[in-house]
């Protein structure tokens, strides 16, 4: 948890640069489009503070209100980005609509666009390095993070392309249309955080990890007959992990044991940081519900 911490830290520290970098830019150059790019820039600052703050909530332990741990802070962190990012859209969007009627004619410096290219490089290395921390942690906070700095890196690409065109063209209206293009991708973006987000809070499972659970237990559970009522859930970086284990009824508790034990320590290889919550019930006893045979 404190490598995630300091890579929260990391991205608030290049979110910083890279908004400075993007206003310079803006201010070199008076686009609409570099404009509407500085005004995303400070939406990352925003939600890489909202994942610093998140992630060193969810690094506390488990506590007597908080028995499951606070690992779900993560999300909120992310739908926080999200509805930052939507808001952004809309804020860019009132900028450009005025601008289409009457587009700026005068063209944009080149010095300018280098700064923006350079802030634009910073932000592709970090969501590289964001994305990669985010998977082998498995942090929503982190992935949420570097998503969003991955499509800000081609929406700025975007951007410069257009301007060069408007340059090349004499299209300058391309300069607000630009702006406008970069509200529409922006609250794409946002959509698919909140939604990822709110289906982290209530519990989605991923039908990927239950296939895997099953062949894990079909792999593992020699000795025990049936497994039943397999429930998982995501919960920042833990995975919840909740089953019932049917076994003959003869077999003493200490045999059963061992199989719950062999299966959890399978589990856990797998999937790392899994708690792993197993009912043992005996053949006689079993509900016999949603049975998968080992």
């Amino acid at each position: 948890m404190r490598g995630t911490i300091r890579m929260a830290l990391g991205s608030l520290v290049v979110a910083c640069l890279v908004l400075g970098l993007k206003f310079l830019a803006y201010r070199m150059t008076g686009s609409l489009a570099l404009y509407s790019d500085a005004l995303e820039s400070i939406i990352n600052v925003a939600a890489a503070s909202a994942a610093l703050v998140a992630l060193r909530i969810a690094a506390r332990p488990a506590d007597a209100n908080h028995p499951y741990g606070h690992t779900k802070a993560e999300y909120f962190s992310a739908v926080a980005e999200g509805v930052l990012i939507v808001l952004a859209a809309f804020t860019i969007l009132r900028e450009a609509i005025p601008a289409l009627q009457r587009p700026s004619t005068h063209l944009v410096p080149l010095p300018g666009l280098l700064v923006s290219v350079a802030a634009s490089v910073l932000n592709g290395l970090w969501a590289a390095n964001l994305l990669r921390a985010g998977r082998a942690a498995r942090s929503p906070a982190l992935l949420a993070d570097g998503r969003h700095l991955l499509s800000d890196v081609v929406t700025s690409l975007g951007v410069l392309v257009g301007i060069l065109l408007a340059r090349a063209t004499g299209w300058h209206v391309l300069d607000p249309l630009l702006a406008a293009l970069v509200a529409l991708n922006i609250l794409w973006s946002g959509w698919h955080l909140v939604r990822d987000s709110v289906g982290g809070l209530m519990d989605i499972a991923d039908p990927a990890t239950t296939q895997r659970l099953r062949e894990i237990m079909s792999q593992h559970a020699d000795g025990a007959l049936e497994m039943h009522d397999l429930r998982t859930r995501q919960a920042g970086q833990v995975t919840f992990v909740e089953f019932h284990l049917v076994v003959p009824g003869h077999m003493t508790v200490t045999e059963a044991h061992h199989i719950c034990d062999r299966l959890e320590d399978a589990i856990q290889a797998e999937i790392g940081g899994a708690n792993v919550t197993i009912h043992v019930e005996p053949q006689e006893k079993a509900k016999h519900h949603g049975v998968l045979v080992l």
